[in-house]
């Protein structure tokens, strides 16, 4: 795969998402958990999408149970804790790995694109962030600790360019 694009995912709600619908857009994808120190991280996601994703910004959660436990709900305990607690409204995958042998494809791919702090490739965490340009390529890799009002510099930039 040489492109975001190319790839499909699984809605929450258990629909197929061909990401090639999302052509042309920039793509922040993060792997998101409902009972992490970094959940309130949402509030800036779901900011950015409303901010921008008139202007092609696409924010797609992952939710993910690898890190402490910390996504231990079934779907519709995920959707419902991400609608009550912080009005989600991005889409949201269905639970994903992304470490490991069965780590997502598009998962295994994002980290080949673009390793993190020390060329290590493995997400270290919940709310590890990726920003993916209009040509569906990685441009920026960020750790869970990076909170999402602080990448808009960069987002605006993707957009723009």
């Amino acid at each position: 795969m040489t492109t975001v694009f190319e790839f499909d995912i699984t809605t929450l709600a258990g629909d197929p998402l061909p990401l090639a619908a999302f052509t042309d857009k920039v793509l922040l994808v993060v792997n998101v958990a409902s009972q992490c120190g970094f959940t309130p991280q949402y509030t800036g996601l779901e900011q950015l999408w409303r901010q921008y994703r008139e202007q092609g910004l696409v924010v797609l959660g992952f939710p993910c149970d690898q890190f402490g436990h910390q996504e231990p709900g079934d779907a519709a305990a995920i959707a419902q804790f991400c609608s009550v607690n912080y009005g989600v409204s991005f889409p949201l995958s269905a639970k994903i790995k992304v470490n490991g042998a069965d780590a997502d494809p598009l998962w295994r791919w994002l980290k080949r694109e673009k390793r993190g702090v020390l060329g290590i490739a493995a997400i270290k965490w919940n709310f590890s962030k990726f920003l993916v340009g209009r040509d569906g390529r990685v441009r920026a890799r960020y750790a869970p600790t990076v909170r999402p009002e602080s990448i808009e510099a960069d987002i605006r930039a993707a957009l723009a360019g």
